[in-house]
């Protein structure tokens, strides 16, 4: 595998997710961003978390949670303030929907000066979304840093929209299309793009017109569309799997995504011509692994992304 870093910025909090026993809820670590970074490090990507961590207890789990799947925790922030926590209910279907905790908490309450050395050492690839990204007052400060990260490294977004709390659909989309001027790899799900009022197939034409290297819109058990900025485009399948919940299933495609991308060499600005160029075969064979690790994902409780052995089973199988 090549070498460098991979940072993931953005929210740890705690989810309430149902129990196994009826009636109870349990505390499972969560958070899109802290999804991504674990997924990464369970395939065996060097994963720096940028996170503001609580000293509260519910902080400490977080963070033994991201010390134990090998996240690099050298850069995380002691943060004063408490842990975030979101309700977790979950449909027949096995979709989540969120209930959020998170005023005055800790993930939001970035500076630029927390922020100054983020990129410090061998970082190949930036990811960030969902909440970080439009929660003030640390989402500028956040934006700011994804916007020098491009310099030197592969930005990597996905907009993972939680409507109950992002506001107004189009002011969100406004922060989005600036965003996609920073970003070379997006991913991004049907679901968000319907609460965006977007097709599938319209969003992915604008959103490679604005600037990324590649956009995948995931479709559910349907697979997922893509594209790239050389106009490549595909659509590959849904792999079947029996469905417990789909939990971090987007925050694991992610993670396999940018993981393919750092195993062939593609990932850093120096790599972005090569990252552009992406041919069909490549594509492909990095949406089906990434599809694969979602797959696994969905197949047991909460955000339990695969490691690589896990990986190279499913797709020996």
């Amino acid at each position: 595998m090549a070498d460098g870093i991979v940072a993931v910025a953005g929210e740890a909090l705690v989810d309430l997710v149902p129990a196994p026993v009826g009636g109870y809820l349990e505390i499972a670590p969560g958070g899109s961003p802290a999804n991504v970074a674990v997924g990464l490090a369970r395939l065996g990507v060097p994963a720096r978390m940028l996170a503001r961590l609580a000293g509260d207890p519910l902080g400490a789990r977080m963070r033994a949670h991201l010390a134990d799947n090998g996240v690099q925790l050298d850069h995380v922030v002691p943060a004063v303030e408490q842990t975030s926590m979101a309700l977790v209910t979950v449909d027949d279907e096995g979709v989540p929907s969120y209930d959020f905790r998170i005023a005055g908490t800790a993930d939001w309450q970035w500076t630029d000066d927390e922020l100054a050395g983020a990129l410090d050492g061998p970082v190949v690839a930036v990811h960030s979304g969902s909440l970080a990204l439009t929660t003030a007052p640390g989402d500028r400060p956040l934006r700011a840093m994804l916007a020098r990260a491009a310099a030197t490294a592969t930005v990597s977004y996905d907009p993972n929209c939680r409507p109950l709390l992002m506001g107004d659909p189009a002011d969100v989309l406004r922060g989005v299309h600036a965003l996609l001027g920073v970003a070379d790899v997006v991913k991004v799900s049907s679901e968000d793009l319907e609460w965006l009022g977007l097709s599938p197939e319209a969003a992915l034409e604008d959103w490679i017109a604005r600037g990324p290297a590649l956009v995948a819109v995931t479709l559910g058990g349907d697979g997922v569309l893509a594209g790239t900025a050389a106009g490549l485009r595909t659509r590959r399948p849904g792999v079947a799997v029996t469905v417990v919940d789909t939990v971090g299933a987007g925050d694991t495609f992610s993670a396999a995504l940018l993981a393919g991308l750092h195993e062939r060499d593609l990932l850093g600005a120096d790599r972005r011509d090569a990252l552009r160029a992406l041919d069909a075969e490549r594509l492909d064979a990095l949406l089906d692994l990434a599809a694969r690790a979602a797959a696994i994902t969905c197949s047991r409780r909460g955000a339990d992304p695969p490691t690589a052995d896990e990986l190279r089973s499913a797709a020996g199988s």
